[in-house]
């Protein structure tokens, strides 16, 4: 087992981050940016259900991004290579390939400098859940496994995207409430999943504790609610969607979303290294090229 920590954090290190974050995604700053979002989330009306498009054009999908709300997509994942595995066939022919899972209360320790994580074969990682006790199932999350990535065809939505991500693991796997200021599309390959859905500027409500310059999480639960140690959280403004196989959700910057596996899931995601699309272009946000 292995545990991620610096013992000797630098303290300018959060502002080179930040810095360098700003210029991946080609903005003047990132504190501008989430400031930006939170304030045009405050604009939008009320989302009561999260809407389903059926395979927008990369025309579409970006007029209906520049709204600032989450959507959900048919039609383009049930299409993979990807969606032909089984976990019977993922253990055939990726047996040997090395994972690393969370493990112990990565709930808990998800947004701390200091987490438990096991490596191991993607063979004996199927083992261990497949024989887990009682307690949170081990989560091979936020992955790169590049022997997979051919078998996923992404549409062409954004300009500039990092690297896909794999999420896998059985029912009662969470990645608990956080928000990233990046925007987000994430396809569920197989398995279903639900996801807790709260507006940017309603951080305000959910006791927000900043993890690095594009990731904020929460320690509160929309599924298991504490009112009586966040009461401020009543106010909060929570969506719900389950996303079933071949259903792809794009979650925009800085919406808080909270995963959690109903049955056993494979699910990929990617987000966006640029300027988020609700912002619509902002040239006041953009950083100038020399």
């Amino acid at each position: 087992m292995t545990r991620t920590h610096d013992p000797f954090p630098d303290p300018a290190a959060p502002d080179a981050r930040a810095r360098k974050a700003a210029a991946v995604r080609g903005v003047t700053s990132i504190a501008a940016m989430r400031a930006a979002i939170r304030a045009a989330a405050r604009a939008l009306p009320p989302l009561a259900a999260v809407p389903r498009f059926k395979s927008p054009t990369r025309a579409a999908f970006q007029a209906q991004a520049e709204r600032g709300q989450p959507f959900m997509i048919a039609g383009v994942v049930g299409r993979w290579p990807l969606c032909t595995l089984t976990p019977e066939v993922l253990r055939e022919r990726f047996g040997a390939l090395p994972v690393r899972a969370r493990v112990g209360d990565y709930i808990g320790t998800a947004f701390a400098p200091d987490r438990a994580m096991r490596d191991l074969s993607m063979a004996a990682y199927l083992d261990l859940v497949a024989h887990a006790a009682d307690g949170l199932p081990p989560y091979v999350g936020n992955l790169e496994l590049n022997a997979l990535n051919g078998m996923c065809h992404w549409p062409g939505y954004f300009g500039k995207m990092g690297p896909p991500r794999f999420w896998l693991g059985p029912a009662g796997t969470v990645t608990p409430l956080h928000c990233d200021y990046d925007d987000n599309i994430f396809a569920q390959v197989w398995g279903r999943k639900k996801i807790v859905l709260a507006p940017p500027h309603h951080d305000e409500f959910l006791y927000v504790r900043e993890a690095n310059p594009v990731l904020v999480g929460s320690p509160f639960d929309p599924e298991h609610p504490d009112f009586d140690t966040y009461p401020l959280a009543r106010r909060a403004t929570l969506v719900e969607c389950i996303v079933e196989p071949g259903d792809m959700l794009y979650v925009p910057a800085g919406w808080y979303h909270q995963v959690r596996a109903l049955t056993f899931s494979l699910s990929v995601n990617r987000w966006a290294r640029a300027l988020p699309l609700a912002l619509k272009g902002d040239p006041a946000l953009q950083r100038q090229v020399p």
